[in-house]
């Protein structure tokens, strides 16, 4: 930190002695790329076309249920089919034992990095990843002094 900046619970003490910069708190992982990206799985063949589900935590499952966060009526899946996971900085999509597979962008796959706009299937039911990045937040300052 810069000589005559002092930091508090409140925020940081600008060297002008009035200024005080707001600091926001800094999460790790998932809930910082969270805070910077709205993160969604869209359904965009199959059963459910159309439907739109928030990826909002670090391991989400699909399949038919029970014990599963994004449950199907899909026969072609498995009761707890695939985790996408938030590991490293992205997003992952793992294969949990099921029968017929995921196949990402065209391939057959038991595990893959997906980033935005990439799809994936399960049987007959096609996904795909969004990635929107959220509006940054103006840094917010107060004058605690007079001028």
């Amino acid at each position: 930190m810069a000589p005559g900046v002092e930091r508090s619970e409140e925020g940081i003490d600008m060297r002008d002695g009035r200024t005080r910069k707001h600091v926001k708190p800094r999460a790790g992982g998932i809930e910082q790329y969270l805070a910077a990206h709205e993160v969604k799985l869209m359904v965009v063949s199959g059963p459910g076309m159309g439907r739109s589900f928030t990826i909002d935590r670090e391991c989400i499952t699909v399949g038919r249920g029970p014990g599963v966060d994004l449950v199907f009526d899909n026969p072609e899946m498995s009761r707890q089919h695939a985790a996408i996971e938030f590991s490293g900085g992205c997003f992952r999509i793992r294969d949990l034992g099921s029968t017929n597979g995921i196949v990402l962008n065209g391939r057959q796959t038991q595990a893959g990095d997906i980033k935005h706009g990439y799809r994936f299937e399960i049987g007959s039911q096609g996904f795909q990843f969004v990635v929107e990045k959220r509006d940054a937040e103006p840094d917010t300052y107060e004058l605690t002094g007079e001028m």
